[in-house]
């Protein structure tokens, strides 16, 4: 299949080049949309918080945006966005793999639990059917600060009705209304990890005592993809790995510590179900006979410090009357 140009690869502009598949299932036909061969975009998903997001960096994020701004003027029923391999990448965190992502205009498709199982089972698309241009009229004037503003008053009252799920192995972006999914598209376009965290994030959909989406990037997202894999890796590759996902995470995000060269001594760690002394630490407050949180508490940092060096009480008492003897000099006799 033919590979994009490498400046064509990386543009993020109106006329994207996209591959166009015809999927035939139960009575009709579904158009999907996909991204062409080299186009460097990555994405990830995972689920945190009760809330499903969608990773990457702010070239992602430009993107992304370019796809819901041009699905807003889908009028056609049964046209679907695609992003699958090869441009989905574990998550940034503990490596876990990411669900193919589909945009759904939902003011005129339907798209049920039936039409992702069907659309699932004949991933990956490889054969297109020909190309489109992917058309986002509108989009870089929206972006500028005078028409941001006016346009966030304008968005001030308006009810959210899009939804975001995983349905059968995809995780499903469908606004309710081709305003709302321009309004998605915006808020992907203005993420900037630049500060000093080096993420931004925007929720996707309406509140109900939390979001269902969110769009997050992070300034350095492939080294973070990149360290998380190789921690996994290692983790698994011990004698004996961890074997569910509860303990497995845990202790990809340890390794990954180890793996960027900033672990840490913790004083506790998330064990189980609840926070539990480090084990390291425990290791060491062993000798201050500390085994958990709340001998920590009640004896206190300093008290500990000075067992796990075994200064007695007295000696440590004496030695600073001591030195203070000493500083006052004539003038404390006098």
């Amino acid at each position: 299949m033919k590979q994009q140009r490498p400046a064509t690869a990386s543009a993020v502009t109106d006329g994207l080049k996209l591959h166009r598949h015809s999927v035939q299932w139960s009575d009709r036909v579904r158009t999907v949309i996909t991204l062409r061969p080299g186009t460097r975009a990555r994405f990830s998903t995972n689920r945190f918080h009760e809330t499903w997001h969608v990773l990457s960096d702010d070239h992602g994020a430009r993107l992304l945006a370019r796809l819901l701004w041009g699905l807003s003027y889908q009028a056609r029923p049964g046209t679907v966005v695609l992003i699958d391999r090869p441009f989905l990448t574990p998550n940034p965190f503990d490596a876990d793999p990411a669900d193919p992502i589909v945009l759904v205009p939902g003011w005129c498709t339907r798209f049920d639990d039936r039409a992702a199982r069907r659309m699932r089972s004949r991933l990956p698309l490889r054969h297109p059917d020909g190309t489109v241009r992917w058309r986002t009229f509108g989009l870089d004037r929206a972006l500028e600060p005078e028409a941001v503003e006016s346009r966030r008053d304008r968005e001030r009252y308006r009810k959210d009705t899009g939804r975001v799920a995983r349905r059968c192995g995809l995780l499903v972006l469908t606004p309710g209304t081709p305003d709302e999914a321009r309004s998605w598209a915006l808020q992907s376009a203005g993420l900037d990890p630049s500060d000093r965290w080096g993420t931004d994030y925007t929720y996707l959909g309406s509140w109900d005592h939390g979001y269902e989406g969110e769009v997050q990037i992070f300034r350095r997202f492939r080294p973070m993809v990149s360290v998380a894999a190789r921690a996994r890796a290692q983790v698994l590759a011990r004698p004996c790995p961890p074997t569910s996902d509860d303990a497995l995470r845990p202790a990809v995000w340890r390794e990954a510590e180890r793996v960027r060269g900033d672990a840490q001594l913790r004083i506790r760690e998330w064990q189980g179900s609840s926070y539990q002394l480090g084990r390291a630490a425990a290791g060491m407050l062993a000798r201050a006979d500390v085994s958990s949180l709340d001998d920590l508490a009640e004896v206190g940092p300093v008290e500990a410090y000075r067992r796990m060096r075994g200064i007695p009480s007295h000696a440590r008492r004496r030695g600073a009357g001591s030195r203070s003897r000493d500083a006052l000099g004539d003038g404390g006799r006098a």
